[in-house]
C-alpha cells in the first residue's frame, strides 16, 4: 500500500515583504504619534506619587509582602512544619526548627524568605495548616540597596501587621 504525499509549494515572498519594512515604519509612526500627543498635552497624563498615594484599584486579595501571624499571647503560630517551604516553587523559604521547652511542638528558630527569588504566587499561604503565614501586609514594594537586605528574617516577618488596602 503506497502512502500518498501531497507536495505543497511555497510562494517566495518578495524582498520588501521579507524585511517587514512597511510594518516597522507603521509601528514607529504610531509610537511617534503617541509621543507627540503626550508631549503636547501633559495635563491628561495620569500618574501616581507612590507611596504617598496608594493605588485605588488594589483588591483585598492582592498579595503583598509576607507576614507571620501570632496568637493573642504573642506566640508565633508557626510550628516549623516546613509545608510552606515544600510548596514554594521558587524554593525561597528557609526554615530551621527548634524544640519548645516543655512541649512536643516545634517552633522556627530561623525563618527566612528571599524576596528576590519569591514569585508571590501565594502557595505558601495555602499550604500552611496553622494559618501562620499570610500575604496581606499591604506592603507591595520593597526598595533596598543591597541584595542581603531583601531576605526577610523571622523578626521582620513577625513584626509586620495586617495592612490597609
Amino acid at each position: 500500500m503506497a502512502v500518498k504525499v501531497k507536495k505543497i509549494e511555497r510562494k517566495k515572498m518578495p524582498f520588501l515583504e521579507r524585511i517587514y519594512i512597511f510594518y516597522i515604519i507603521a509601528g514607529m509612526a504610531r509610537t511617534f504619534r503617541h509621543f507627540i500627543r503626550n508631549l503636547l498635552n501633559t495635563k491628561n497624563i495620569e500618574f501616581l506619587e507612590y507611596p504617598e498615594q496608594k493605588p485605588e484599584d488594589i483588591t483585598p486579595r492582592y498579595r503583598g509582602l509576607h507576614r507571620l501571624t501570632k496568637y493573642e499571647s504573642g506566640e508565633l503560630k508557626c510550628v516549623a512544619c516546613d509545608m510552606c517551604a515544600t510548596a514554594c516553587p521558587a524554593k525561597c523559604i528557609y526554615i530551621e526548627a527548634c524544640e519548645v521547652k516543655g512541649s512536643k511542638e516545634k517552633a522556627p528558630k530561623v525563618f527566612n524568605i528571599d524576596l528576590l527569588e519569591c514569585v508571590f504566587c501565594g502557595l505558601c499561604v495555602e499550604a500552611c495548616p496553622k494559618d501562620a503565614i499570610r500575604m496581606d501586609s499591604g506592603i507591595f514594594t520593597k526598595v533596598e540597596g543591597k541584595r542581603e537586605d531583601f531576605i526577610s528574617d523571622i523578626n521582620e516577618l513577625s513584626s509586620r501587621k495586617r495592612g490597609d488596602f
